[in-house]
């Protein structure tokens, strides 16, 4: 169906106007299926802005979820929970060290987010009108979370390698720069992308069920697809909860890739640097069993079910505010 400007300005009015015509506003037209006219660099600016605030409000959580996915940690940086983890880190190591390493965060998210979200709306709107006539379409909505997850990993994954290594207990880099050196010196550019292969097995099924999850909750929260803020922090926060307790095996491995942890290392005489999904598999079974696999699980569903829900009810109101401002400056229809 194609939408005009009158009933967008509708949409985003969160109203039921009747148009010109006396027609009742389709409901179907939501704001979510943005107008052709729109820039993709609406859906890039409020990606952006998202990512970046999604990431930085719950970053000290993150830097816990690291260090409990620790598979030997030092005695000094064992945890039972998430409070008494940060209470501790505070403590013994500073106000500021759950910070640590949130600086290569913040300049990875930008980028990534922005790249996320516009291929997720460009590939689900396609997708969308193939499958279902344009409705919303369930397998759509998987498909289009997985295509943006290959690009938004292949920004954030060099920024996540850095950030896990400066998170981790007696971390012995410097800061950022002395990070990136290090790495690059001692183990090749190559180790950026040491956990690619198995992030991007995490993140597929993990944005997979994200953004299933999320849009099957705006359905029954939400069925016209107004702004409604309410709804996008509820939808976020279940589609968060739900992806992350799922995915928490395979973010256990992927941890051990980014940090390379000596002394689990050396504990199994692993020479050199563990590499690839299945030799992380194995070393992570072969140190604790099937309960290490859920290492950290509390905290990443702690992390992510208020991230996710930061990220949508941002990116939903800079999308809603972005697109009503357009609207406003382009000129209406001149006389009859």
């Amino acid at each position: 169906m194609e939408l005009t400007s009158d009933s967008v300005v509708a949409t985003l009015e969160m109203s039921q106007i009747k148009s010109k015509d006396d027609e009742p506003f389709n409901s179907d037209g939501d704001y979510e299926s943005l107008p052709p006219h729109v820039s993709v660099a609406t859906h890039m600016t409020a990606g952006a802005v998202a990512g970046i605030l999604e990431h930085t409000v719950m970053y000290p959580v993150d830097s816990v979820k690291t260090r409990m996915q620790s598979l030997q940690p030092d005695p000094n940086a064992q945890y039972r929970s998430v409070y008494e983890a940060l209470k501790r880190i505070i403590q013994t190591e500073g106000i500021f060290r759950p910070l640590r390493g949130l600086n290569i965060t913040m300049m990875g998210a930008g980028p990534a987010h922005a790249l996320y979200f516009a291929c997720y709306e460009r590939v689900k709107r396609s997708l969308s009108d193939v499958i279902q006539s344009g409705g919303n379409s369930h397998l759509a909505n998987g498909m289009a979370g997985s295509v943006a997850t290959v690009l938004h990993d292949a920004v954030m994954n060099p920024a996540e390698v850095v950030k896990q290594r400066m998170q981790m207990y007696n971390s012995p880099y410097r800061g950022l720069l002395d990070c990136v050196r290090t790495i690059t010196r001692t183990e090749g550019v190559g180790a950026f992308y040491r956990s690619y292969s198995t992030q991007l097995t995490m993140n597929i099924p993990f944005q997979a069920v994200h953004f299933i999850t999320y849009e099957l909750m705006q359905e029954h929260l939400n069925p016209h697809r107004h702004y409604h803020p309410g709804s996008h922090i509820v939808s976020g926060a279940v589609a968060g909860a739900v992806s992350a307790a799922i995915t928490t095996p395979l973010d256990v491995c992927k941890t051990l890739l980014n940090t390379q942890e000596n002394v689990a290392l050396n504990s199994m005489n692993i020479s050199g640097h563990l590499t690839g999904m299945a030799n992380a598999f194995r070393t992570v079974y072969r140190l604790g069993g099937i309960a290490a696999f859920f290492k950290g699980v509390q905290a990443r569903v702690i992390y992510q079910m208020p991230s996710t829900a930061i990220a949508w009810s941002v990116y939903e109101f800079f999308k809603y505010f972005l697109t009503k401002q357009q609207l406003e400056q382009e000129p209406g229809p001149g006389p009859l």
